[in-house]
């Protein structure tokens, strides 16, 4: 037989427990990916960065459906059981997981692009001592710059500060 006859396949988490997956699958020896990322997210009050899985509950394993044994995935530990359509396991295309497994950095995260905003839109200043301000996007100035108008004594007044601490208003 020639080639890898290995396939990714989608594994349906128990909830908040996709790293406890990864690491009883792994101990099992099968080969795992779970995608994560680096975000900003709000907790009482303030911006914390945090890593979570790109796809919550989700992750990707590795194995031959014809030969390996992959039936103990269904009782792993913080596994609900393998997606399937049908009777069908939901097989993963191996450029998508590589693609994902491309974008990590040393520690197997990724960091979201920023939002990209255009000139006119309403923003929202997340961080530093503007924060709270709401204003209009005007333009970008940079890789770590941008200039935002806001409405200060009866007129727009630019001002510019870090893309990271923007946020579009809904």
């Amino acid at each position: 037989m020639t080639g890898d006859a290995r396939g990714w396949y989608l594994v349906y988490g128990k909830p908040r427990q996709e790293r406890v997956a990864r690491e009883n699958l792994e101990r099992q020896g099968f080969e795992t990916c779970l995608p994560l990322i680096r975000q900003r997210r709000r907790h009482r009050g303030r911006y914390v960065i945090t890593v979570e899985p790109m796809f919550p509950r989700y992750l990707f394993v590795r194995f031959d459906a014809e030969r390996d044994h992959w039936g103990s995935i269904r009782s792993t530990l913080g596994v609900s059981g393998l997606v399937r359509f049908g009777s069908s396991l939901a097989g993963v295309p191996d450029d998508l997981v590589a693609l994902l497994q491309s974008r990590q950095d040393p520690e197997g995260v990724q960091d979201l692009p920023a939002p990209e905003f255009r000139s006119g839109a309403g923003v929202r200043i997340i961080e530093g001592p503007l924060a709270g301000y709401e204003g209009i996007f005007h333009a970008a100035g940079g890789r770590d710059r941008v200039t935002v108008l806001l409405h200060v004594c009866g007129q727009h007044t630019p001002v510019q500060i870090p893309p990271g601490h923007l946020e579009p208003l809904s």
